[in-house]
């Protein structure tokens, strides 16, 4: 099992920035495919970004692609999603999720993750 923390959300006019953070632990981190997904009130929990373990390739949801980057660093065990140009629709709480898998495959659906963090509230005004 994977212990995950995120951190880094706040309220931010449109327009702004923010980079969020999840922190990883109980299991090697370079193994673990990665991925940050959303949920706005009264939605489902969508995709957002993931990120393989091994070769580092990338998934993004249409609506964030060019706005938002994700990367991770092995060594600090800790998963990024720099996200820039927000806008009201993606006030959302933001959760990181974690799992073992193929090495340089991507997962972009919710029930692939065995493991989530409790999630970082994201607020975009304008």
């Amino acid at each position: 099992q994977v212990q995950l923390v995120e951190s880094g959300g706040g309220l931010v006019q449109a327009g702004g920035s923010l980079r969020l953070s999840c922190v990883a632990s109980g299991r090697t981190f370079s193994g673990l495919a990665m991925g940050w997904f959303r949920q706005a009130p009264g939605k489902e929990r969508e995709f957002v970004a993931a990120i393989s373990w091994g070769a580092g390739n990338t998934d993004y949801a249409d609506s964030v692609k060019g706005r938002f980057t994700i990367s991770r660093s092995n060594p600090k065990k800790t998963l990024y999603l720099q996200m820039n140009s927000l806008n009201p629709e993606d006030t959302a709480v933001y959760y990181c999720g974690a799992r073992g898998g193929v090495m340089g495959r991507v997962y972009s659906e919710p029930n692939d993750y065995a493991d989530w963090g409790r999630g970082t509230q994201v607020t975009v005004f304008s």
